[in-house]
C-alpha cells in the first residue's frame, strides 16, 4: 500500500496558499489539460520522459514499478512526458495506461496526445493530456529520462511535487503541508 494525500488537497488551497510566491518554486500548468483516467484526483513525486512522437521510454517507463520509497513509506508516483505538445500521435493507450496503474503510478501527465480513450477511463490512475489521437507513435528508442522538462512553457523537475485536481496541475519542489 502507497501512502498518499490524494483525499487531503485541493489544488485551489495550494494556490491560495503560495499565491504570493515570486520565487518560481511554486508553479500551475496552463489549462489545456484534458482528463482521461479513471482516477480524477492524484499526486505524487514526478519522474520525467522527454520524447517526441515515440512512446519507447514512457513504455519503459509505466512497465516499471511507479512506487518511490520515502522515510514516510512508500508514495506513488507521477510520470510527466513532455511530447513537445506534438498532436500528431498518441503517447499513452489503453495497455500503458493499464500497465501503469497496475505498477503503482498515481499519474501520468502528457503534454501530447492518448488513444483507446474508452480503455484509459476505465484505469485506476489519474490521466492528463492534451487530446485524443488515434494514430500511434513509431518506435525508435530515443527519448531522454529523469531530466528537468518544460510543459507548457512551466519547468517541471524530476522529484518535483504534483498535484491535480478537478480545478488544475500545480507543481512544487517537495510535498504539501497538508
Amino acid at each position: 500500500m502507497t501512502t498518499s494525500t490524494t483525499a487531503t488537497f485541493a489544488t485551489c488551497d495550494l494556490c491560495d496558499t503560495h499565491k504570493n510566491d515570486s520565487s518560481g518554486r511554486f508553479r500551475v500548468l496552463p489549462p489545456v489539460f484534458r482528463d482521461f483516467g479513471g482516477v480524477r484526483k492524484f499526486c505524487g513525486p514526478v519522474v520525467t520522459v522527454k520524447c517526441f512522437e515515440d512512446n519507447s521510454l514512457v513504455k519503459a517507463a509505466v512497465d516499471s514499478s511507479g512506487v518511490m520509497a520515502t522515510p514516510a513509506g512508500p508514495v506513488a508516483c507521477v510520470l510527466v512526458v513532455d511530447g513537445s505538445a506534438s498532436l500528431r500521435r498518441a503517447l499513452l493507450g489503453g495497455n500503458l495506461g493499464a500497465a501503469a496503474a497496475r505498477n503503482g503510478w498515481a499519474g501520468v501527465v502528457i503534454d501530447g496526445c492518448v488513444r483507446d480513450v474508452a480503455e484509459l477511463a476505465q484505469c485506476a490512475i489519474g490521466i492528463r493530456a492534451l487530446a485524443a489521437m488515434p494514430l500511434p507513435t513509431e518506435k525508435r528508442n530515443v527519448g531522454q529520462r529523469d531530466i528537468a522538462v518544460q510543459i507548457q512553457d512551466v519547468w517541471v523537475r524530476p522529484g518535483d511535487w504534483l498535484y491535480a485536481d478537478e480545478d488544475g496541475v500545480v507543481v512544487m519542489p517537495s510535498a504539501a503541508q497538508l
